[in-house]
């Protein structure tokens, strides 16, 4: 039995069955690259789900860790540190100088603060229910749970303390229908993640910033997978120019480490008040570290610029590959989705791990790919030569037995 082999059934003796990992173990990385527990090399096109903005052991984020840590790893929210009130104020800075910020672990956790803040506003506005969208995500826990369009995930754990409502996504008229003086809030992705990784119509995001304000209804932007970088901006609402009044972030900001962020705008920025939220580890100074070394890595390594050359070169090499399996490419920035046109996604990801590259079936008919923002454009085409392959040997149905 391989160390791959063996890690994962220790894995599977010793976890709640609550995932359903790839069978490797990874051991070590460098940029793009991971190697795992047999040795194997890969090509890392996931990059922890859009976590590791930086790849893996960036020297920037190394160091930032070591000398925190080093320092002082852990305070609560008893007491200040230093590297929360800078990180803070750093984001303020992007978001154009304005915002007050509440630090999480991660992205869930900044939804439910979003989720708490729009109940809180509800409750004080005498409005008495939220709309999100079908198919939308925004985490497992109850709150966030709550606003998640999936049936699959969400049912089976109701009901759920309070009334959300369901639109189709990418459907401005749908909103307008259903956001009245009584809704508190609207919860967007500004494309849709575990969706599938789908873009809204031109306009979209607009129209809803629109139908928010003339109803008074909070316009929650979840940006955990688009901020930091990932489509080619900060933040994927930049691109649209429009400002929610709540934004939520995380994955990328840490780039490894865990934090999240929610950040509320004008009067929504004031709707908590002392007590009514709280996270011990919220603000914790080695994450808060880390996120400060990836904006300063973005900023300083040009790698917005970079995301947006990137984006091109693989969105344009993949939209170039035809095969009978594949459908198109779809997404923004190094935020895309492989489209198939049978639901073999699972395939084409172990297709694709046997090649050298992990990708990650996101839906039986889409192929998630949101690679760390430092690979290189020689590193995309690498994967972007091999797809025609990979694909083909998706087409046949595997041997059980040839499955590592």
């Amino acid at each position: 039995m391989s160390r791959n082999e063996t890690l994962l059934a220790r894995h599977q003796a010793a976890f709640m069955p609550t995932y359903a990992p790839q069978p490797v173990a990874l051991v070590r990385g460098e940029g793009a690259r991971v190697w795992d527990a047999d040795g194997n090399a890969y090509l890392d096109l996931i990059g922890g789900i859009a976590v590791s903005s930086l790849g893996h052991n960036h020297p920037a984020l190394v160091a930032a860790v070591t000398a925190q840590v080093a320092t002082i790893a852990h305070t609560s929210n008893l007491f200040l540190n230093e590297p929360e009130v800078l990180l803070a104020e750093r984001l303020r800075g992007l978001l154009g100088g304005e915002g007050r910020v509440f630090l999480t672990n991660s992205g869930t956790e900044a939804n439910e603060a979003a989720y708490k803040m729009a109940v809180k506003y509800g409750k004080t506005t005498g409005r008495s229910y939220i709309v999100a969208a079908e198919n939308g995500f925004h985490g497992r826990s109850t709150g966030a749970l709550s606003l998640t369009g999936k049936a699959s995930i969400r049912d089976p754990f109701g009901p759920f303390p309070h009334d959300v409502r369901f639109v189709p996504y990418g459907d401005a008229d749908a909103l307008k229908q259903a956001v009245t003086d009584d809704c508190a809030a609207v919860f967007l992705e500004p494309t849709l993640g575990e969706g599938g990784v789908v873009p809204p119509p031109d306009g979209y995001l607009r129209a809803a910033r629109e139908i928010c304000g003339a109803t008074g209804a909070l316009f929650v932007m979840d940006e955990i997978q688009s901020a930091i970088g990932r489509t080619g901006h900060w933040f994927a609402h930049q691109s649209e120019n429009v400002t929610p009044d709540v934004l939520t972030l995380a994955k990328g900001l840490g780039g490894g480490l865990p934090i999240g962020a929610c950040v509320g705008f004008g009067p929504a920025g004031t709707i908590f008040t002392k007590g009514d939220h709280g996270s011990t580890f919220g603000g914790n100074p080695v994450s808060c570290a880390a996120a400060l070394a990836v904006l300063d890595t973005i900023e300083k390594e040009g790698l917005l610029a970079h995301v947006a050359r990137a984006a091109e070169h693989l969105s344009t090499g993949l939209a170039a590959v035809e095969h009978p399996l594949f459908a198109g490419v779809r997404g923004r920035g190094l935020w895309l989705a492989a489209v198939l046109t049978e639901p073999v996604a699972a395939r084409v990801e172990t297709a694709a791990r046997q090649a050298g590259f992990l990708v990650n079936a996101v839906q039986p008919d889409a192929v998630r790919v949101a690679p760390p923002l430092v690979t290189t454009l020689d590193e995309l085409a690498t994967f972007v030569d091999a797809f025609p392959a990979i694909l083909s040997k998706a087409a046949t149905p595997p041997n059980p037995k040839d499955v590592p």
